[in-house]
């Protein structure tokens, strides 16, 4: 399995309608075990994204994808800028499959 979790800024008093292109854009994507937008509680700009792919691959895929790269281009004026971007092994947790780790 593969696991992203960023954070994203949105432009000032664009992180509503960021959210709402993220969430839209990116159903139906092959090998997405968990896909989540949260907003921050500190940051009223910010949003964190939290992601489990089945692997890597699928992940890169993804970005391949119609509706992932219209949301990506509808999305990038909204950006301010990225903090706190890592790559992660999930192991275990609720809705992941049993053999995660």
């Amino acid at each position: 399995m593969y696991g992203l979790l960023g954070q994203i800024i949105a432009t000032p008093g664009a992180r509503d309608r960021l959210a709402a292109i993220l969430v839209e854009g990116t159903a139906d994507m092959p090998g997405c075990i968990s896909y989540v937008v949260a907003y921050d509680m500190e940051d009223a700009d910010a949003l964190w994204v939290t992601e489990v792919w089945k692997d890597r691959e699928s992940h890169a895929a993804s970005l391949d994808l119609p509706a992932v790269k219209a949301a990506i281009a509808e999305a990038r004026p909204l950006i301010a800028g990225f903090r706190n971007r890592h790559e992660t092994l999930p192991i275990a947790g609720a809705g992941l499959p049993e053999d995660a780790g």
